[in-house]
C-alpha cells in the first residue's frame, strides 16, 4: 500500500508552555495530517533525555519524557489551577528550551501528584496501583534511578557512591524507604504521560493516522538500564565501559564518531533469550503503530571502541546476534511492524540480514547526488523500502540544497528536467514531487521542508553538542502548506482511501 506521512517529533509543537506537549495542539497535528490524506505521524524516540537533550541518550529505554505532559488536561482532572501554570509559560515560541522547562515543570507535577494522592477515587487509585504493577519490570528500577540521581546532584550513576552504584541491596532498600513520596512522584509522572499518550494515539488512530515511532539501538551510559543491568553490556568488574559505540573515520569524519554508549553484550544476552530486546520491543510495539530501529546495520556487525579513547579512529568490528535477534522476535511476538534505518557504512552482510528480516529499509533523497547511479536516487528505489528528503539529522531540504556545490546542484537540475536558472523554490518542489513519486511503499516529509525553511530549522547535526533538538514550530501549517500537502498526496496514489 502507498502512503505517506510527515516526520515531526512532539517537543516540536507549537504552545506557550516551553516546549510541544501531549495536549491540544498534538491532537490538531493529527487533524491535519487527516486533512493532508497522511497515513502516518513519524515521532522521535518519547524517552527522557539527559544530557545534551537528545532523544537518543534517555535515562530509560521504556520511560516517558515528562516534559511531554500536558499540563491543561492536569487542570481539566482538577489536580492543578490555572494559576500553577504561570511558572511553565517561557517566553521564546518556535525553541524548545529543555533544560530550564522541566525544573519548573516537576514543582507543578509534584502539586499535581500531592492533588492526586488526596482527591483519587478508588478507581482512579486502582488504575495507578495497577499501572506500577504492570510496569514493574522497568519502573520501579527508573523511579529509584531518578530519586537517587537528585539526592547526587544530577550526577551521572557511575560517579555515585559505591553502596548506590553497586546496588547495595541494604542501602537501596533504606533509601528507598526513606524517599517513598519522591520515587511514588516519579512513577505518577510517567503515569501521567502514558495516559496522555495513549489517550492520544487511540485518537490518531480513530482518526486513520497510524504512530511512527523510533527506537534507538543503543540506551545512554546515564541511564536506569545499564544501573540496573551491568550484565547485558561491555562493562569491567568496576561497572565502567569496556568498549563503546560509534562509527569509523570517512571522508566526512576524518576522526569517526564517538558516540560513547556502551556496547551490548550478545553472548550474554543470546544466552538468555534476548528476553530484555523481546520487552523492548513488545513495549514499543504497544506505543507505535510502525517502528523504526535506529543503526540496523549495529544488529549484524557493530563497531567498538575502547572506552579510553578520545576518537573513533581506533575500534573494531565485532560480530551482532545477526537474524537470531530478529527470529527470536518473530516467535515470541508475531510479526511486529519495524523499518530498519540501514544507512551509513553497509556491507553485504547487512544487505542479506535486512532481505532475511523481511522489514522496509530507508532511501535518503538528499544522500542520492554528487556521484553515479546511487541506490538512493528515485529510479532505484525498491518498493519494500521507506523513502525521506531528509531525517531528523539532516539539514532541511532548503539549508541542503543551498549549501551544495555547483556540480551537485547541475545534476539535480538536469535528474529533474530543471532550466539552469531555476530557483531553490523550484527544486525544492521537484524533490518534493519525487518524495511523493517514488517506488516506494512509505513517503515520509520533515514538516520543515513542507514550510519551506532553512537551515535555521534544522533538528540535529551529527558529533555536534548544543543547539541541537529545540527547532519548534512557531504556528500550525496554514492553508497554503494544507493545500501543497494534500495535492501531492493525492496526485501520486498515497491519499487514504477512508
Amino acid at each position: 500500500m502507498r502512503t505517506s506521512g510527515v516526520l515531526l517529533h512532539i517537543t516540536s509543537l507549537p504552545g506557550k508552555y516551553g516546549t510541544g506537549t501531549l495536549g491540544r495542539y498534538a491532537y490538531e497535528f493529527v487533524d491535519f495530517l487527516k486533512e493532508t490524506g497522511q497515513y502516518y505521524w513519524q515521532i522521535l524516540p518519547i524517552g527522557p533525555t539527559g544530557y545534551g537533550d537528545s532523544p537518543y541518550q534517555c535515562y530509560s529505554a521504556f520511560a516517558g519524557n515528562p516534559v511531554l505532559i500536558d499540563l491543561e488536561g492536569l487542570i481539566d482532572e482538577g489536580l492543578l489551577e490555572s494559576d500553577d501554570l504561570d511558572l511553565c509559560i517561557l517566553e521564546k515560541k518556535d525553541f524548545a528550551d529543555f533544560s530550564q522547562l522541566f525544573s519548573y515543570k516537576r514543582i507543578v507535577l509534584a502539586k499535581a501528584y500531592g492533588a492526586f494522592l488526596k482527591k483519587c477515587d478508588p478507581k482512579q487509585n486502582a488504575a495507578f496501583e495497577g499501572f506500577c504493577s504492570e510496569n514493574a519490570s522497568w519502573l520501579d528500577d527508573y523511579a529509584l534511578f531518578m530519586t537517587v540521581k537528585a539526592h547526587f546532584d544530577q550526577e551521572m550513576w557511575t560517579l555515585w557512591d559505591d553502596a548506590y552504584r553497586l546496588r547495595e541491596p541494604g542501602t537501596l532498600k533504606k533509601f528507598s524507604e526513606e524517599h517513598k513520596d519522591e520515587i511514588g512522584l516519579w512513577k505518577f509522572m510517567q503515569f501521567k504521560f502514558f495516559e496522555q499518550y495513549l489517550a492520544l494515539k487511540s485518537y490518531a488512530n480513530r482518526r486513520g493516522i497510524h504512530i511512527y515511532g523510533d527506537m534507538p539501538i543503543y540506551v545512554s551510559m546515564d541511564s536506569s538500564d545499564i544501573w540496573a543491568h551491568p550484565e547485558m553490556f561491555m562493562l569491567d568488574a568496576d561497572r565502567r565501559p569496556v568498549k563503546v559505540a560509534g562509527c569509523p573515520p570517512d571522508p566526512f569524519s576524518p576522526t569517526g564518531q564517538l558516540w560513547g554508549n556502551p556496547v551490548y553484550d550478545w553472548d550474554y544476552l543470546e544466552k538468555h533469550d534476548f528476553s530484555w530486546w523481546v520487552e523492548r520491543v513488545r513495549c514499543a510495539s504497544a506505543l507505535f503503530d510502525i517502528t523504526r530501529i535506529d543503526h540496523f546495520r549495529g544488529f549484524e556487525g557493530f563497531y567498538a571502541i575502547p572506552a579510553e579513547n578520545d576518537t573513533a579512529e581506533e575500534g573494531e568490528w565485532l560480530k551482532g546476534p545477526g537474524i537470531k535477534l530478529f527470529e527470536t522476535i518473530k516467535q515470541e511476538l508475531g510479526d511486529v511492524a519495524l523499518v530498519a534505518e540501514d544507512l551509513g557504512f553497509l556491507t553485504e552482510d547487512v544487505h542479506i540480514l535486512l532481505e532475511k528480516a523481511g522489514y522496509p529499509g530507508m532511501k535518503v533523497l538528499e544522500f542520492a547526488f554528487g556521484g553515479d547511479d546511487s541506490s538512493y536516487l528515485p529510479h532505484n528505489h525498491p518498493k519494500n523500502s521507506a523513502v525521506y528528503i531528509g531525517t531528523h539529522d539532516n539539514d532541511t531540504l532548503l539549508g541542503w540544497y543551498t549549501a551544495c556545490d555547483e556540480k551537485t546542484k547541475k545534476q539535480i537540475k538536469k535528474y529533474f528536467g530543471l532550466p539552469k536558472k531555476a530557483d531553490e523554490k523550484k527544486v525544492c518542489k521537484a524533490f518534493l514531487r519525487a518524495l511523493f513519486g517514488s517506488h516506494a511503499d512509505i513517503a515520509v516529509v520533515q514538516m520543515q521542508d513542507i514550510l519551506g525553511l532553512g537551515s535555521e530549522a534544522r533538528m540535529n547535526t551529527p558529533s555536534t553538542i548544543g543547539g541541537n533538538w529545540h527547532w519548534r514550530m512557531d504556528r500550525m501549517p496554514g492553508r497554503s502548506e494544507r493545500k501543497k500537502l494534500k495535492k501531492l498526496t493525492k496526485t501520486y496514489f498515497r491519499k487514504q482511501s477512508k
